[in-house]
């Protein structure tokens, strides 16, 4: 996440003029693992959601604050914007969120969420959400900001991604084929990594427009550096008395004031999540609220970096 002031405050084009959705995904490929009693308590909302991606979703939408680093006093303007950015957000509906429970897997290799001794067998606790958050302000407006959290999914993975306006009269010069939207992506693990999505010709004779990628791979691209994971750095922040990367109490109050009237809601209603298979992308649920709020859905390949590219191609 400290990356995330280079990446976004020094480049434009991770600026919201041409920007159609903003994703940020976290996925996990397997379930409580034995801590069910203590998740029950707590639900992917509050264990994920609404600390770890809604810290993200501050830093990718706040605006530029005075100063970043330097004698100033930094910190405190970096934190400003994201408690503005965060004031700017309505609490979150219902209706703007799919919640799920997962199942075992059919060949019985995991138990469900439920079967866990530790999780009461009517439990309602989410283990899968995908909401929809609105921030009201003109840098925003009209953009929707999905974030995406869940256990026992297909893949572990933890992103940002940015998905931008159709290209202006594309569908029409190119009759009859779909041309994908293109995405920024920024992808915090496994295997830190920026990449852009765009349109190339397809191989071969066809005149098609099919997606690839621009990437950099943090990893491949600084092979000689050494690659500090992310608590050795946010201990030396706090030996230097830094500040800006972790949340002040107003944040926070900010942040809860976005989720607490639906948690409660969950509660008092005792809301049942949606079963969904082990392994999988979660209920089918939430792509249809995705598409329903402007997300365009494709799922036409899978991202691999230059380096498994080229082992895969037989180079080295």
């Amino acid at each position: 996440l400290q990356n995330f002031f280079s990446r976004v405050l020094c480049n434009t084009i991770s600026h919201p003029i041409s920007s159609q959705s903003v994703t940020i995904t976290f996925k996990e490929d397997f379930g409580t693992k034995g801590r069910g009693g203590y998740f029950d308590s707590s639900g992917i909302i509050r264990d994920v959601i609404q600390n770890h991606l809604i810290q993200i979703l501050s830093l990718v939408a706040m605006e530029p604050p005075v100063a970043v680093t330097g004698d100033q006093d930094s910190a405190s303007f970096v934190r400003d914007e994201k408690v503005k950015v965060l004031n700017c957000i309505d609490p979150v509906k219902l209706d703007d969120c799919v919640l799920g429970q997962y199942l075992a897997p059919e060949d019985g290799s995991e138990p469900s969420y439920t079967d866990d001794p530790s999780v009461p067998d009517d439990s309602v606790t989410p283990t899968f959400a995908t909401m929809v958050l609105w921030i009201n302000n003109p840098r925003w407006d009209g953009v929707p900001f999905i974030l995406k959290a869940g256990k026992a999914l297909n893949e572990r993975k933890g992103e940002i991604r940015i998905q931008f306006k159709p290209a202006p009269g594309a569908n029409r010069m190119f009759a009859g084929q779909e041309v994908p939207r293109n995405e920024l992506v920024m992808r915090l693990q496994p295997d830190e990594a920026v990449y852009m999505k765009a349109n190339v010709k397809s191989p071969g004779l066809k005149t098609t427009p099919v997606m690839s990628e621009l990437d950099l791979s943090y990893a491949e691209r600084y092979a000689h550096e050494e690659m500090f994971d992310a608590y050795t750095r946010l201990i030396l922040e706090v030996i230097r008395g830094r500040q800006a990367t972790f949340v002040r109490d107003d944040e926070l109050k900010a942040a809860w004031a976005i989720f607490t009237p639906l948690l409660h809601r969950i509660e008092a209603e005792k809301i049942k999540p949606i079963p969904y298979d082990f392994g999988g992308r979660g209920p089918p649920e939430s792509d249809q609220l995705l598409k329903s709020r402007g997300y365009y859905q494709y799922h036409g390949g899978k991202y691999t970096g230059r380096g498994k590219r080229m082992s895969m191609l037989g180079v080295s």
